[in-house]
């Protein structure tokens, strides 16, 4: 079983080298697609010379900062593992984790797992509330359009079967990732598990990006891929299940 872990990184410099240690400690086997999103304070340096240090390592450069979805798209093309992981640059998420969101992959039972900071015993770090109040809404609209009972719409934590991943057409050039996927998700009637996560979340001051713009933003792409994003039909399930 090959894994292809996919890192966005952008201004990283204070985590990406302990992040890529972690990786690395987990699975000295995976396939680590380092993509940097126009970092200017070292970042890019640092992957240079991880990349030089690790041959699972490679890196690759975005002419400009484009935004997260666009490093995805870029990490996820790229990607020739069995499976496929989402992870953030930064220490909230712990690729000990990486277990739990294959178990049912690799039991053939999903094509998707999500990793919830909001289920599980695992340690989470206590931040803010509103945080987790939008988080909630955006999940509970994300639920009543896609027909999911998911408890974490937004976490970083994601797997797939790499042909899966690889074969929807994504979009988002910025923190719309999450919710374009899950809808496309959804409307492609794929098996999706969860699994409980540790979390430690960071703080604004500790380099968090994501504000409620960006809530915005999500609530926009639900709508926009809701509407326009058509449903798989019976006869292409089939094909895709047989």
């Amino acid at each position: 079983m090959k894994i292809s872990v996919v890192m966005p990184v952008y201004n990283e410099q204070a985590t990406v080298r302990a992040v890529i240690g972690r990786v690395l400690a987990v699975n000295p086997a995976v396939e680590l697609l380092c993509v940097d999103d126009g970092s200017n304070d070292g970042s890019r340096e640092i992957l240079g010379e991880l990349g030089q240090q690790h041959a699972q390592v490679k890196v690759f450069l975005q002419p400009r900062n484009m935004g997260k979805g666009a490093a995805l798209r870029r990490g996820i093309r790229e990607a020739t593992g069995d499976y496929v992981i989402i992870q953030d640059a930064d220490l909230e998420y712990d690729p000990c984790d990486y277990h739990l969101l294959l178990g049912p992959l690799e039991s053939g039972q999903a094509d998707v797992v999500y990793g919830s900071r909001f289920v599980g015993s695992g340690p989470h770090r206590v931040l803010y509330f509103w945080h987790s109040v939008g988080n909630w809404l955006l999940t509970l609209i994300s639920n009543m359009i896609t027909n999911l009972n998911l408890t974490d719409m937004e976490t970083c934590y994601k797997a797939f079967r790499r042909e899966v991943i690889q074969s929807i057409p994504l979009e988002e050039d910025r923190f719309g990732f999450e919710p374009e996927v899950t809808v496309k998700i959804a409307k492609r009637r794929l098996r999706v598990y969860e699994v409980g996560i540790s979390y430690s979340g960071r703080t604004y001051a500790e380099g968090k990006k994501i504000g409620w713009k960006d809530g915005f933003r999500a609530l926009w792409c639900l709508a926009k891929y809701g509407i326009k994003e058509p449903a798989a039909a019976p006869e292409t399930l089939l094909a895709e299940n047989s």
